[in-house]
């Protein structure tokens, strides 16, 4: 466990915190640090829990995880956020299946230069990503036309749109409390 404040364990968890950290635990039966952060707070942890499970994991979103996955990146990218970035680039590379083009997918993501590994509607997703994640008081009608424009259908802009804004808090919140991975399992998809 990693961070500036405290963070408390399982172990020194009053009733309500043991509870909150129970709802917070990942596949692999742990609580990674970017929830465990909150548990001075545990009504912060568990909202931060369903805003997370609603905007990424989701049985109704449409957008295929790996994209969604790699539009979580590119905000991480962007903000310049170690932890998120680790987590979900694991999970895209993952997912995308393919080390060639996970490749292809990284580098473009690492020069903001997404159109050198995307095209149509996806490019158009991550330009709209990019320019919410570093200009949020610029945004115009023109971007979600834009976005439409590319075949891009409503719901989908929804979507990325709530994963882009979550994004953005997680990195500030990681960000501005020094959360690192230090004693986390990286990546939803780990290897034991």
């Amino acid at each position: 466990m990693s961070a500036w404040i405290e963070m408390i364990s399982d172990e020194n968890a009053d009733e309500p915190l043991k509870k909150a950290l129970d709802f917070a635990r990942t596949p692999h039966g742990t609580v990674d640090n970017v929830m465990r952060v909150h548990s001075l707070r545990p009504q912060t942890m568990n909202g931060h829990v369903v805003l997370y499970r609603a905007c990424l994991h989701d049985d109704s979103n449409t957008i295929p995880m790996w994209f969604q996955e790699v539009i979580s990146s590119y905000v991480s990218t962007l903000n310049t956020c170690p932890y998120s970035y680790a987590n979900h680039w694991s999970n895209a590379r993952h997912l995308i299946g393919d080390e060639d083009r996970a490749d292809k997918v990284e580098a473009a993501l690492k020069a903001h230069r997404p159109e050198d590994a995307f095209e149509g509607g996806q490019l158009a997703l991550l330009q709209y990503t990019e320019k919410l994640t570093l200009n949020p008081g610029k945004m115009e009608k023109s971007d979600v036309d834009a976005l439409k424009a590319a075949g891009v259908p409503d719901g989908e802009i929804l979507e990325a749109n709530q994963i882009i804004g979550y994004f953005n808090y997680a990195n500030r919140l990681l960000n501005g409390l020094g959360v690192t991975t230090d004693g986390d399992t990286v990546g939803y998809y780990a290897k034991d």
